[in-house]
């Protein structure tokens, strides 16, 4: 079942043959990481998301979590496959291995991770909560907390997670109301309750560590008077040893319309006034602190979207070339005709084509801004660091808002696919449209992700990140000029280009002037856009480097493959673009409709 997650052949394309990651090797951070260990690593990754992650998926969804006497299980089958992700050091892949990391190109990471999610999203949001919380110790932790609680939650004997949402506060986090007092030791004594909390509690581990927003007592108002706290299920003793229940208490498990498999509570802190928990950073940094590893959570969850689809496809194109149903199209009137596989049929090639062209460049566009990551770590320079990083701030909203919405749509064209069997639970891609749904509202809703692309990166530096995107995306028009496949793609990707650079300066002025309210209501159908724009850079990007190997005489088992590129890439710049280019004119226009219309109109009483 190894091809029902991901495509192994694209996969290396992508490492290899685009992003040239064992070049990564030539630099002493990734000195060890060379083309033999980058395949060996993705080998391992595949192996155990097939024969030990897969197995848990349907279990998983249909045994789900219980929550019993206060206390959380997950799926039996979960323990196994924990404990196989622990022995291979899988959770930490990317971090210090002085914590219990391995050290890899975060380009890498993300493709091993792309087969661990594929073949199980719940279970591996106990990695990425984990992981995520980890970093924050990692980055903002004193040595002593460091000592006390990285190395445990790198190697999984500890999990983590991020306590943000609450009752009443939702996404404005500056409304939260949960406080903390400072005690005479030092540590801080937490009373509130937090709702929507990802592998909250279970039996995963020994101990959950809990990053958490709190208030401490006469801080300001808003999200300028938060803290960050490091507040454990069981308290830990100085000598690393458990303590003490440390008053944090599950309280509920939300049944959900998927990830079933994951817990997701709502915690009770300091209800027995005992809930202790100790400072992570600087007093009323806490805000900061949690936006500075925003963009790797919303990366991951961005990941998460692809991994999914990546799945759905896989399973949607290896279902169409076996189930027989109608005859050929030219032979329709012949009633001695036999039936034919339905990937011959004319729709359902739209939509496999649908699904493949965006999985290939949404995977080709996470792992590019993994290798503008690595970049940034082996840069000696520091206008180039500063060039990178501006491009992956920029880039992070497009890589969770736009590819989770069209992850989302792609499970639902594997639906389709499957016609009525789709829509039952007997065959897969069912799970994996719940599944995937959640990924458009986690780490920040698309909406929000639009209004920080339009808000805070269009104007970041004075535009210099989006100028330097757009001399890359430069860089590869120049090359696919230079071979016929490839050279009226490359004008139509650089049209839409232009444009896109002609809507982002109307954006960053209307958002500047008294239509503010407009701007804004175009925030999403911009995002959009600009998906679409980077995407086409992507498939563009892929189709040249296909039309160089097919002129110099590709390999006869990688002709197919190549001439595959180039159909995505077509498909994608004549059937997409042109509506890309229209909703680029209604953002021009800027009609005002959204924010005229009264609440009375919304009508619904």
């Amino acid at each position: 079942m190894a091809q029902l997650l991901a495509d192994r052949r694209d996969v290396d394309f992508v490492l290899h043959e685009q992003l040239n990651v064992e070049e990564l090797s030539k630099f002493e951070t990734y000195a060890e990481f060379n083309k033999k260990t980058v395949d060996l690593i993705i080998s391992e990754a595949r192996n155990l998301a097939v024969k030990e992650i897969l197995p848990t998926q349907v279990d998983g969804d249909r045994e789900g979590t219980r929550f019993e006497n206060g206390n959380v299980a997950v799926p039996e089958s979960f323990h196994k496959a924990w404990e196989e992700l622990k022995a291979g050091e899988w959770i930490a892949l990317a971090d210090n291995p002085e914590w219990g990391g391995q050290g890899t190109p975060y380009a890498l990471t993300l493709a091993a991770n792309e087969y661990f999610i594929a073949a199980n999203f719940a279970l591996m949001m106990y990695c990425g909560l984990t992981h995520g919380a980890g970093r924050l110790v990692e980055k903002f932790g004193s040595e002593k907390q460091k000592k006390l609680f990285l190395k445990k939650m790198f190697t999984g004997e500890w999990t983590g997670t991020m306590l943000l949402t609450e009752p009443e506060s939702g996404s404005d986090l500056g409304a939260l109301t949960t406080s903390a007092v400072n005690n005479e030791d030092g540590t801080y004594s937490l009373t509130g309750n937090k709702i929507f909390i990802s592998s909250g509690d279970h039996d995963l581990a020994d101990n959950i560590i809990h990053p958490v927003l709190a208030r401490i007592e006469g801080a300001p108002e808003g999200t300028k008077g938060i803290s960050l706290f490091i507040v454990p299920k069981i308290w830990v003793n100085d000598d690393g040893s458990l303590g003490e229940d440390n008053d944090v208490v599950c309280t509920g498990v939300e049944e959900k319309m998927g990830i079933h498999g994951n817990a997701t509570c709502s915690l009770a802190l300091g209800s027995k006034g005992r809930c202790r928990g100790t400072l992570l950073g600087e007093e009323n940094k806490g805000m900061r602190a949690m936006f500075l590893m925003m963009n790797e959570a919303r990366l991951l969850v961005g990941l998460s979207g692809l991994a999914t689809a990546s799945s759905a496809y896989m399973y949607a194109v290896n279902y169409a070339r076996q189930r027989v149903q109608g005859r050929y199209l030219l032979n329709i009137m012949d009633k001695s005709a036999p039936s034919v596989p339905i990937i011959q049929h004319p729709d359902v090639r739209r939509m496999l084509l649908t699904m493949k062209t965006y999985v290939e460049g949404m995977r080709s566009f996470l792992y590019y801004v993994g290798m503008c990551g690595d970049k940034i770590q082996i840069s000696g320079d520091a206008e180039e660091k500063a060039k990178y990083q501006g491009i992956v701030d920029l880039l992070i909203p497009v890589a969770k808002g736009y590819v989770t919405d069209r992850a989302f749509e792609i499970c639902s064209i594997a639906v389709q696919v499957y016609g009525g069997y789709g829509y039952i639970k007997e065959y897969p891609v069912e799970q994996l449209l719940r599944d995937c749904r959640i990924t458009p509202i986690y780490e920040g809703t698309n909406g929000i992700q639009a209004m920080d692309l339009l808000g805070r990166k269009l104007g970041m530096n004075k535009g210099k990140p989006i100028m330097d995107l757009l001399g890359e995306i430069q860089q590869t028009i120049a090359a696919a000029r230079k071979f016929s496949a490839t050279e009226e793609l490359a004008n139509k990707v650089e049209g839409a280009v232009n444009k896109l650079g002609e809507v982002a300066m109307h954006m960053g002025k209307t958002a500047m002037s008294e239509a503010v309210m407009t701007a804004f209501a175009f925030a999403y159908p911009f995002m959009e856009v600009a998906g679409d724009v980077v995407l086409s850079w992507m498939l563009l990007w892929r189709a040249q480097i296909a039309a160089e190997n097919l002129e110099n005489g590709a390999k006869k088992k990688d002709a197919a493959f190549y001439e595959g590129q180039l159909k995505s890439a077509e498909y994608f710049t004549h059937s997409v673009l042109p509506v890309t280019s229209g909703k680029m004119d209604a953002i021009l226009a800027s009609n005002s409709a959204v924010v005229d219309i009264s609440e009375e109109a919304f009508g619904g009483k």
